[in-house]
């Protein structure tokens, strides 16, 4: 690979990563707060154990605001202005954008939190994934839903390519099963109408592959005020209840709703320590997503420092990366029908916000 112009800095500056995050409507910004907390205090302890020999690290950050184009834009910027690697993103829709480019621009890129499978058209050396694939974790949710005795399952989506994504590998995982999914476009149908499809269908699950605050919310109010659908499950594998603001917004309504996290059941020292660091600087409860953040920086940082800032260089570092991270030992393989390196697996569960304390996670069940 050819290492592009400016990428090899030797001036004493300080080592620079381009960061990726969503900081602004319609992006979901709590996650990029999460996101951003994460990548802040791995670059604070990187730079307080003598940086990247000896210079400093440093995040450039551009806000996505979940805009594709605006994302392209930024990693155009951000190569320009020399940064060793981009990191973050939690839009899969956006981090595919950035991959994109990251990929032509010959810019190393180590997305944190995106799932997409299908994160590059082709197989690339310039990216690399922390998060597992959509199909990974969906399947551990769809397995779930089995065990649980759920076989009509309804799904509430709206037009993307991670929500049609997502309903595929649920219908292809579910009916080899003996499971039907259902699906209900939110595009023509109101919450009322969802309800009573649900009941027309026989459902007794429904699964919000739809945005959040807006339709989830009044979704989640209007199923659980209609009495005839008191004994159906409400998930949400992409992970709306994670953030706080769902139980704000949703209270005791918002509890009981299954979604995927990527967490192990017990941190080790590293990742405990990091929880707490983190839950300072959030005033709040990290989510998994402020440790992906974390583990980035931690994984770049290594790279940086056993191979320079050369860009060419740390692309070809993905297949020797073995990196203690907030979750467990990071290493980069080949997945099958995956174009980017892939950290095979994080840990993934299924929990829910426990309804008599909305404020607890339960873990459900884990793959």
């Amino acid at each position: 690979m050819k290492t592009p112009p400016g990428a090899e800095r030797t001036d004493g500056s300080s080592v620079q990563i381009g960061a990726l995050v969503p900081l602004t409507r319609p992006g979901w910004v709590e996650a990029g707060r999460h996101l951003l907390a994460g990548l802040e205090l791995a670059v604070r302890d990187v730079n307080g154990d003598g940086g990247i020999a000896g210079r400093p690290l440093e995040l450039v950050v551009r806000d996505t605001a979940a805009d594709p184009e605006r994302a392209a834009a930024a990693v155009d910027e951000l190569a320009r202005l020399g940064v060793a690697a981009l990191a973050g993103e939690y839009h899969s829709v956006v981090a595919r954008a950035a991959a994109a480019r990251a990929d032509a621009l010959g810019l190393p890129f180590l997305c944190s939190s995106a799932v997409l499978d299908a994160l590059t058209e082709e197989p690339t050396e310039w990216v690399a994934r922390l998060a597992p694939a959509q199909s990974h974790g969906w399947q551990i949710y769809a397995d779930f839903l089995l065990d649980a005795g759920h076989r009509r399952i309804a799904v509430a989506t709206q037009p993307s390519v991670y929500w049609a994504s997502g309903t595929r590998i649920l219908r292809d995982h579910l009916a080899p099963r003996g499971g039907t999914v259902i699906e209900l476009d939110m595009r023509t149908l109101t919450p009322t109408a969802v309800c009573d499809a649900l009941v027309d269908n026989g459902a007794t699950a429904l699964l919000l592959l739809v945005g959040h605050p807006e339709p989830a919310v009044p979704l989640v109010t209007s199923v659980r005020r209609d009495e005839r659908l008191a004994e159906v499950l409400i998930g949400a594998p992409a992970g709306q209840p994670e953030f706080a603001e769902w139980a704000t917004l949703l209270g005791g309504d918002g509890a009981g709703i299954p979604f995927l996290r990527y967490l192990p059941e017990r941190l080790g020292p590293l990742g405990a320590r990091v929880e707490a660091a983190l839950r300072e600087r959030l005033a709040e409860a990290p989510s998994f997503v402020a440790f992906e953040g974390y583990d980035t920086v931690a994984v770049l940082a290594d790279v940086l420092r056993s191979g320079g800032t050369d860009r060419a260089r740390t692309a070809g570092s993905w297949p020797g990366v073995a990196v203690e991270g907030t979750r467990g030992q990071i290493r980069f393989s080949r997945t099958p029908g995956i174009g980017v390196r892939q950290w095979a697996w994080p840990p993934v569960q299924v929990v829910d916000r426990d309804p008599a304390a909305p404020d607890r996670l339960r873990i459900l069940h884990a793959g």
